[in-house]
């Protein structure tokens, strides 16, 4: 009998030396991929330049009622417009069902901030950039922007009415950071 408990033991050390050396391959395997795989991975991460220029910081203090300024964010337009209280007031005035692409003006602007339009400075038919954020630029047919490539025009709230272009001027994302700086992206 005591030969069987010694053949016994030798087979259960046998196991346990053989779920070691498989539990050791898989996990040096693991570790041998997530080494390959984790650089690969890892350099189609974007680049600190591309990074840097993920957000813009605008100081809108020198901004006056009825004027609009035109910066960039990620080599793109943007037109940042601070909209005087006639501009809004014709912007809700708009039966949403007059409208091509239907947004309120609400919806394009932040709570408490309506008279800060926020808007990528490229018209959407075929990527050319409308006029109507510098002084005396054409505004088009309702005071907002106008693309001289194809004829497209712009409210006030930057919402397509006239032309060919599909949809309205895109907003894109920002934050009030205080009340003279906002940041894009």
């Amino acid at each position: 009998m005591a030969s069987e408990t010694e053949a016994a033991a030798v087979i259960d050390d046998g196991v346990r030396r053989r779920d070691f050396i498989n539990i050791a391959a898989v996990s040096f395997a693991g570790v041998g991929a997530a080494a390959v795989v984790l650089p690969l991975v890892n350099q189609m991460n974007p680049s600190a330049d591309v990074l840097a220029l993920s957000t813009t910081e605008i100081d809108i203090s020198a901004i006056q009622p009825g004027q609009a300024i035109k910066t960039s964010w990620r080599k793109q337009p943007v037109f940042v417009r601070n909209l005087v209280a006639k501009e809004i007031a014709e912007a809700k005035a708009v039966p949403l069902g007059d409208l091509r692409d239907p947004e309120t003006i609400d919806q394009r602007t932040k709570p408490g901030k309506e008279n800060w339009l926020i808007t990528l400075g490229v018209c959407t038919h075929l990527g050319c950039v409308p006029l109507g954020a510098a002084e005396g630029e054409n505004r088009g047919d309702f005071g907002g922007y106008f693309c001289p490539c194809h004829g497209s025009h712009y409210d006030t709230a930057a919402r397509i009415r006239k032309g060919p272009a599909p949809k309205n001027l895109v907003v894109p994302p920002y934050e009030f950071t205080s009340d003279t700086v906002v940041t894009i992206g």
